[in-house]
């Protein structure tokens, strides 16, 4: 088969079109002819600059959220059959951990990526655990199917799970025309909160609010809190989605929150290292709560809100899988409003 293949950490030239042998699948895994795979940032752009802190063994096939048609079923499975049409989920629990084994294997404490620790979708086929697969509605794509199992699920986690955002809250989303960001606008819309999107450029706001944001704010601009008590009239936000981890933005957010506010967060691109104003937090009854990895009755949860039209993928462009290292620079410029998808049988 054809895949995009990394033998050394470094810029996108580092990954190369070869011929690799088709991957052949266990007795509980299936083999899946990929349609679709999205560029991600942080598991593919910092994993192919050698700058993640798991170490992928080389070489290696980035893609953590493929989809495609099933090719092949393993002989102890039946979950799916050859023909489905699924999307993949890239996290691997082990099931044996106690986190596991309460149902929270978002928790996992030995979990597995696809695309991180096993070969991922930059190719024309990938193997997965069978129990990993899920499959598509019929009125979503196959890069429709990439996008809601990859983001939804932790937007799901992160706003309905840990903050228990409630209809009538107010939800500050930052990064909020990013893969997570925009995915969390919308959730938080579905939820019924009054939702504040806010992004660094008047461009990206209106996109956020076109997405189902209520109200907008350009961090660059506008100071953040002020606005943020403006709009609120002087209460704050009840729930602030901050997956940045900016050192300039942080504080802006945090002086957001209203008394008792809580404060969720799955990223750190934006530097990963602020300052905590301690006082506020114990003075204001504030709450920081990080998470990882994703539930899958949350994979459900979201299929069946894209299904009923009530969430849908942002999607920037579609490029051909031999132009991975072109998407992997337009990424880093920041060029994007949405997804990039790379298609192996688009020519």
């Amino acid at each position: 088969m054809k895949a995009i293949v990394l033998r050394g950490f470094g810029g996108p030239e580092v990954l190369r079109l070869e011929e690799v042998p088709t991957p052949t699948p266990a007795d509980d895994e299936i083999l899946v002819k990929v349609r679709s795979v999205s560029v991600n940032r942080t598991l593919d752009l910092i994993v192919r600059q050698g700058n993640y802190p798991v170490k992928v063994q080389l070489p290696h096939i980035l893609g953590v959220d493929p989809a495609g048609v099933v090719a092949h079923v393993g002989t102890d499975t039946d979950k799916v059959k050859v023909g489905d049409r699924v999307a993949v989920l890239s996290f691997i629990a082990c099931r044996k951990c106690r986190y596991c084994l309460r149902g929270e294997e978002a928790n996992c404490l030995s979990s597995r990526h696809i695309g991180l620790h096993r070969w991922g979708g930059y190719a024309e086929y990938v193997t997965a655990p069978a129990r990993n697969a899920f499959k598509l509605p019929t009125n979503l794509s196959f890069a429709e199917g990439s996008i809601i199992t990859r983001h939804f699920p932790m937007a799901f986690n992160l706003l309905a799970s840990k903050a228990d955002v409630k209809p009538g809250e107010w939800v500050l989303v930052m990064g909020a025309t990013g893969a997570l960001g925009s995915c969390c606008v919308q959730v938080a819309q579905m939820l019924g909160a009054k939702v504040v999107a806010s992004a660094g450029a008047d461009e990206r706001v209106a996109a956020a609010k076109s997405y189902g944001a209520d109200f907008g704010v350009n961090y660059r601009q506008q100071n953040l809190a002020d606005e943020i008590m403006r709009l609120t009239g002087g209460q704050g936000v009840d729930v602030a989605c901050e997956n940045i981890a900016d050192p300039t933005l942080w504080p802006g957010v945090l002086n957001s929150l209203a008394i008792g506010g809580r404060l969720v967060t799955a990223g750190a691109h934006g530097g990963g290292e602020v300052k905590l104003d301690v006082r506020r937090l114990y003075m204001r009854r504030l709450r920081i709560i990080g998470a990882a990895g994703t539930n899958l009755p949350d994979v459900d949860k979201a299929l069946e809100a894209a299904e009923a039209g009530k969430i849908r993928a942002i999607i920037d462009r579609t490029m051909p899988l031999r132009d991975a290292a072109e998407a992997h620079r337009i990424l880093e410029r920041n060029q994007t409003l949405g997804k990039i998808i790379l298609d192996p049988t688009q020519n």
